[in-house]
C-alpha cells in the first residue's frame, strides 16, 4: 500500500475549463548553506515554470528549504507527501539528498524532476527520476576532451569535493582522462567546509600539473581561483558548472578569471537564441537577477511535466510515462530519456577573458555518450 504523500511547494491546475482538479507538485531547494546559489537558481527555474504555465493551466506554488542535510530532505518530502494527491516532485539539486529521496519516490511511485548532477542518481535502478541536466559523466567527459583534445594538456591535476558530487566526477575524469593517455598527475577531495586553499594550490603546483580540472560548489570554486591567482599559479583552470553562474562569477574579479573554462549547458548569458533571451527578460523581471544554466534547466523540467498534464496526463503514473518515453523540446534543447532517466547528452566550453565577467561559448559536444 503506498504511504499519503506530502506538501513542500505545490501546483494548483485546473485541467479542464470547468473542472478544478488540484494538482500538487513540490518544488524542495537547498535555499541556505554551501550550495545555497546553485539552489536558489534551480528553486526560481522552477517558479518561473509554474507561473508561465502553458494555457489552459492555472497554477501557484509553494518552495521549501531542504538545506544540505540529507534527512532535510527526507522530511520535506515526506510531509509534502502526506499533505494531498501529489503528481510529481522537484527534488533539490544536491546530490547527497536526490539519492536519499530516491527510496521515497520509487515506493510512493511518484515522479522526481532533478538537475543533480550527481551520475549515481540515475544508476540505482530506479523508474521515477528524471534528469533535466548534464550528469557528471557527461560533464566529465567534457572536461576533459577540452583540457586533451583542444588545449594539448597531459598532466592535469583534479579538485573536487568530498561529498557525492565530486566523489562522482572524480570517477568520471579519472577514467576519461587515462583513456585520453593524460592521467591525473595530481588529485585532492575538499571538504566544503574548507576556507585556505593555499596548501593544496602548492601541492598542485608542486605536481608538474599543467592543467587544473576541478569538480566543486560554486564558493569553493571563487576561492580556488582567487588564491590560485594570487600565488600566481597560472595554468588553464577548467572549472565544472558551477562556473557557469553569474553568482560565482561576482565573487571573482574579471582578471581572477583570465585562462578560465568551464563545463556548461545553454544559459542567456552565453546563448543568444530569441526564446532563451525571452525567458531571460522574464526571469530578470521576477527575481532582479540573472538566470542561469541551472535555472534554466530547471524551468525545461517543469515545463515537460506540466505539458505532460495539458496533454492528459492525469496522475503520477501517466506523467511518468509520458517523462519515460515522449521528447521534449525545450528552451535549452530537446530532452528525451535515455532509459534510466537520463534526459540530456550534450555539453559546452565557456571561456573567460580576463576582461568580464561574460564568458564566451567555445565549444559543444552533442551525443556525448553512446547511450
Amino acid at each position: 500500500m503506498k504511504k499519503a504523500v506530502i506538501v513542500a511547494g505545490a501546483l494548483m491546475i485546473a485541467c479542464r475549463p470547468g473542472v478544478a482538479q488540484e494538482i500538487k507538485v513540490p518544488i524542495l531547494a537547498p535555499l541556505t548553506g554551501y550550495i545555497s546559489l546553485e539552489g536558489t537558481s534551480q528553486r526560481n527555474g522552477a517558479v518561473l515554470a509554474v507561473k508561465n504555465a502553458p494555457a489552459p493551466l492555472q497554477a501557484a506554488y509553494e518552495s521549501f528549504d531542504t538545506a544540505t542535510a540529507p534527512e532535510n530532505a527526507i522530511n520535506v518530502m515526506e510531509r509534502a507527501l502526506s499533505d494531498g494527491d501529489v503528481k510529481a516532485v522537484v527534488g533539490p539539486i544536491l546530490g547527497v539528498q536526490m539519492l536519499a529521496l530516491l527510496p521515497l519516490a520509487k515506493e510512493n511511485e511518484i515522479p522526481l524532476i532533478t538537475i543533480s548532477g550527481t551520475a549515481k542518481v540515475t544508476e540505482m535502478d530506479n523508474p521515477y527520476v528524471f534528469r533535466f541536466m548534464a550528469d557528471d559523466r557527461v560533464a566529465g567527459e567534457v572536461q576533459a576532451r577540452y583540457a586533451v583534445e583542444e588545449l594539448g594538456k597531459k598532466k592535469p591535476a583534479l579538485l573536487y569535493q568530498t561529498n557525492a558530487y565530486g566523489q562522482s566526477g572524480r570517477e568520471v575524469l579519472q577514467g576519461a582522462l587515462k583513456n585520453m593517455g593524460a592521467p591525473l598527475v595530481f588529485e585532492e577531495g575538499l571538504e566544503v567546509s574548507l576556507k585556505d586553499m593555499l596548501p593544496v594550490l602548492i601541492k598542485v603546483r608542486d605536481s608538474g600539473a599543467d592543467i587544473l580540472i576541478t569538480r566543486v560548489h560554486g564558493g569553493p570554486t571563487a576561492l580556488i581561483l582567487k588564491q590560485a591567482r594570487a600565488m600566481g599559479l597560472n595554468i588553464p583552470i577548467i572549472a565544472s558548472s558551477t562556473m557557469a553562474q553569474q553568482s560565482t562569477a561576482a565573487l571573482v574579479e574579471p582578471s581572477e578569471l583570465q585562462n578560465v573554462c568551464a563545463e556548461a549547458t545553454p544559459a542567456p548569458l552565453y546563448d543568444d537564441r530569441e526564446p532563451i533571451q525571452k525567458f531571460r527578460a522574464d526571469y530578470l523581471n521576477e527575481f532582479d537577477q540573472e538566470p542561469d544554466a541551472y535555472a534554466l534547466a530547471q524551468y525545461d523540467g517543469v515545463m515537460m511535466v506540466l505539458d505532460a498534464m495539458k496533454n492528459g496526463a492525469q496522475d503520477a503514473e501517466a506523467i511518468r510515462k509520458a517523462l519515460a518515453g515522449n521528447t521534449y523540446q525545450g528552451l535549452a534543447g530537446e530532452y528525451k530519456s535515455d532509459g534510466t532517466g537520463n534526459m540530456v547528452n550534450s555539453g559546452l566550453i565557456i571561456c573567460y577573458d580576463g576582461a568580464s565577467r561574460t564568458p564566451r561559448q567555445v565549444k559543444v559536444y552533442d551525443h556525448v555518450l553512446n547511450r
